[in-house]
């Protein structure tokens, strides 16, 4: 078979439009009639422009249209914040979901880290499933689509590797079947408080700076912005900054030495490329800038390394992650912290809320995730989910991984609904029901 370049590559996948003809509009739909000019557009909400005074700039105090009012709001659409959605709809409150970017999944998709790691425990010399429920039923729906995920069987020596499209489509096929409320493209800038209790979000947009209000918040923002806004306690973290990509056309067999071609995909002939990165500041600005365009850099340099290589000529770039790999930059001082000699010493978790799989340094053993992790020690109405939940500087290092968000996002998704039916906060939740609900949603707790 010849190789295949770019284009042709993306056809024989159903990638592009059928229609490629036209100078300037390959892989492009037809453009029809245009722009329409109309009396106005809607209305931004900005309030007066900022001045100067003495050398300051200063904000005029202005109102914040609310823009939504919700019992759940779950604030970042990654992997546990869209998990969380569904299970606190699914039991049957009312729910928002808001997202930064025009997708779902964060760095599962967005970030093109495709491997769900941590799905399974050594047992018997076989390999246990423990991360059921919400979580595994969205692999199982990625897993239906053609070329949606390898390495899903039961009898699969590997953890599950899915197409961040497919990953995309099905994440939200599957909130808009439950009747989530979904704000894409919309930055939470800070928070709404009440005393300690946290009453809503502020949130940025092409339309301005609007507010949602909600009885309970869920922060899945990965960088815990909402717990930082609300003023609950946390532990800032440097970690290394990556940036994935994949490429295509990679031959089959063992690459050269050192040429490192990354992981496999479902797609044939696909491999998704992981970078380190450099350690750094994840929350500051100047930081990110300089990750992603040495990241980008870096990723071209090592493309030509490759094509130079004698028999990867014709390997070329597919596409470069869109979101920075984030490992971590903040977590939340909870109730309780995940601790790496908690685990291997199996202390009892009388909070259990989920079980993970094994990881490296966790010797083959699985992982119970206790509620305490999600919960502040002071701030109310408000709880964690996913890579900014309470853990010591080794367990951070699991709880970003896509299956435990799996997990943390759904024990937070179901408590978020308990506390709204029973008109309590969040820290008073009754573990047994909280433990009846996930069992009930096909969560495995041993």
């Amino acid at each position: 078979m010849p190789p295949l370049n770019r284009r042709d590559f993306l056809k024989a996948f159903g990638l592009t439009s059928a229609a490629l003809a036209g100078w300037g509009h390959s892989m492009a739909a037809p453009i029809h009639e245009g722009s329409t000019i109309v009396d106005q557009i809607t209305a931004s909400s900005r309030g007066a422009a900022a001045f100067l005074e003495g050398g300051e700039v200063i904000q005029p105090r202005r109102a914040i249209p609310v823009l939504r009012e919700t019992e759940v709001l779950v604030v970042g659409g990654g992997t546990a914040g869209v998990v969380a959605a569904l299970a606190a709809r699914r039991a049957g409150v009312k729910v928002t979901l808001v997202e930064r970017y025009g997708c779902f999944g964060g760095l599962w998709t967005a970030g093109l880290v495709l491997i769900v790691l941590s799905t399974h425990v050594p047992d018997a010399g076989q390999r246990k499933k423990v991360v059921l429920g919400i979580g595994d039923e969205v692999l199982a729906r990625i897993d239906a689509l053609r070329y949606g995920a390898i390495n899903y069987a039961p009898d699969s020596k590997a953890d599950a590797t899915t197409d961040p499209e497919a990953t995309k489509y099905i994440l939200a096929k599957m909130l808009r079947e439950e009747g989530v409320d979904i704000l894409l493209h919309s930055w939470v800038t800070n928070a709404i408080m009440d005393g300690d209790a946290i009453r809503g979000v502020l949130f940025e947009s092409k339309a301005g700076c609007l507010a949602i209000t909600a009885k309970v918040v869920i922060d899945a923002s990965g960088d815990g912005d909402v717990f930082d806004a609300a003023g609950a306690a946390s532990v800032p973290h440097i970690h290394k900054i990556g940036l994935v990509h994949r490429l295509g056309n990679v031959p089959d067999g063992n690459a050269p030495e050192g040429l490192h071609l990354g992981g496999a995909t479902p797609l044939p002939g696909v491999r998704w490329v992981n970078m380190q990165g450099p350690q750094g500041d994840c929350l500051d600005v100047e930081t990110l800038t300089a990750c992603e365009l040495d990241g980008r850099e870096a990723i071209w340099n090592k493309l030509k390394r490759i094509q130079e290589t004698p028999g990867y000529e014709n390997v070329f770039l597919l596409d470069v992650a869109s979101q920075l790999g984030v490992r971590a930059s903040r977590t939340l001082i909870g109730v309780e912290e995940l601790r790496l000699e908690d685990r291997l010493e199996k202390k009892p978790c009388p909070d259990l809320v989920g079980i993970g799989g094994s990881y490296s340094f966790l010797k083959g053993l699985a992982c119970p995730i206790p509620y305490g992790i999600l919960v502040p020690r002071q701030i109310d109405n408000l709880l964690a989910a996913g890579r900014c939940v309470a853990a010591d500087n080794t367990m951070l290092n699991y709880t970003r991984l896509i299956a435990p968000c799996m997990l943390t996002g759904h024990a937070a998704g179901a408590a978020a609904a308990l506390a709204v039916q029973n008109n309590t906060m969040p820290r008073a939740v009754a573990i047994t029901a909280l433990q009846g609900l996930l069992k009930k949603q096909g969560a495995y707790l041993g």
